[in-house]
């Protein structure tokens, strides 16, 4: 079905777009000669919907044989460990992001590349004490892309803009900060490994910091509801690399629905952020619509996404208990260790500590 945006010399945003989508018999009902412009717009070749650019000038990864150019790996490893997914410690070791190859330097070698906000959206966070993380300098936005509520981190910046305030929009490729190696690790980033880690996430509770201070006590949270447990990433280079090949077609609710299953849990429970923030992950269920919702279903994929969440009804729950690990897809996770939610115990499987952490901050 094809949709305009009215009237045509509106230029939407993110959040506008929803609210301004019309199918083609809507618009030629109630407004015929707004219907008749959008279509010759649409002929001319209609504005593709908001999607996610590359945040720096390197543009390699849609170079055939430009994974080198576009990716650090870690030290003295290739290109694929600065990718998303198992790509550290033998596939044991999770990275949620891409290191992506700065292409400018000063003359002192240290990198000066411009980093763009990757679409339309408002700043969240600003972490300007590289101290405080091992992400360094860093700038977390939060976007509305096809219904769903992503957000974007830029990592390892030399600085983030001066004037970048909290609450503040910003547009698809304007400047948010510099390129750097920033971090309060250790052994730091070399001048050679300089780049920029970028996320696309999802966010699991808006009341984290609650959680943390009564679950993870003696831990230090120095960054609230932005610490990096309460995000769970998407895999970037899928993202654009679809894009690139799907156009207008690509659709990102649709990417997040078709994750490969890890386990399905069962929770004892009906109200909690995830439902609100993310509906079209939420699939009908008729039992549960008429008898009433006891609780939920919930699918993850290796990292820990909740990508389908089905309500049910107590006729169809399976354990009394709060929470309950229904299946395992042992193919997947010996594919894919990295997310370490699962372990087989004594020929039983069983959530780890991680897992459970998910589950109880995911329902808090």
């Amino acid at each position: 079905m094809l949709k305009f945006l009215i009237p045509p010399t509106f230029t939407p945003t993110a959040r506008s777009r929803s609210h301004f989508s019309f199918s083609a018999f809507q618009l030629f009902r109630f407004c015929p000669s707004v219907f008749c412009a959008a279509a010759l717009t649409a002929q001319a070749g209609s504005p593709l919907p908001q999607q996610f650019q590359l945040p720096t000038a390197n543009r390699a990864l849609f170079e055939k044989g430009g994974e080198e150019r576009f990716f650090v790996g870690t030290t003295g490893k290739s290109w694929e460990s600065g990718t998303f997914g198992g790509v550290r410690s033998g596939g044991f070791q999770l990275h949620e992001g891409l290191d992506i190859r700065c292409l400018e330097r000063d003359k002192r070698g240290e990198p000066v590349d411009p980093v763009m906000a990757s679409a339309d959206g408002t700043v969240v966070y600003i972490n300007r004490k590289s101290s405080l993380s091992n992400f360094g300098i860093y700038i977390i936005l939060r976007h509305q892309v096809d219904g769903i509520e992503a957000y974007t981190t830029y990592a390892h910046l030399r600085e983030a803009r001066q004037e970048l305030r909290e609450g503040q929009p910003v547009k698809a490729g304007e400047r948010i900060g510099t390129l750097g190696r920033t971090a309060n690790t250790r052994e730091g980033i070399s001048k050679e490994r300089a780049h920029v880690h970028f996320e696309i996430n999802l966010v699991l509770s808006d009341r984290f910091a609650e959680w943390h201070k009564k679950f993870q006590k003696g831990q230090r949270n120095d960054h609230a509801n932005w610490n990096g447990q309460n995000l769970r990433g998407l895999d970037p280079r899928l993202i654009l690399l679809a894009q690139q090949k799907e156009g207008a077609r690509f659709n990102l609710a649709t990417f997040v629905r078709n994750q490969t299953e890890l386990c399905r849990v069962q929770v004892r429970d009906t109200r909690f952020d995830w439902l609100r923030r993310y509906p079209s992950l939420v699939t009908r269920n008729p039992v549960a619509e008429k008898e009433g919702v006891a609780g939920h279903e919930l699918v993850l994929n290796d990292v820990g996404v909740p990508f389908q969440v089905i309500p049910r009804a107590a006729s169809e729950m399976k354990s009394k208990s709060s929470v309950f690990l229904l299946s395992v897809n042992d193919a997947e996770r010996q594919r894919n260790p990295s997310g370490k939610l699962v372990v087989q115990r004594r020929g039983k499987w069983e959530l780890t500590t991680s897992g459970a952490n998910l589950i109880s901050l995911l329902t808090y």
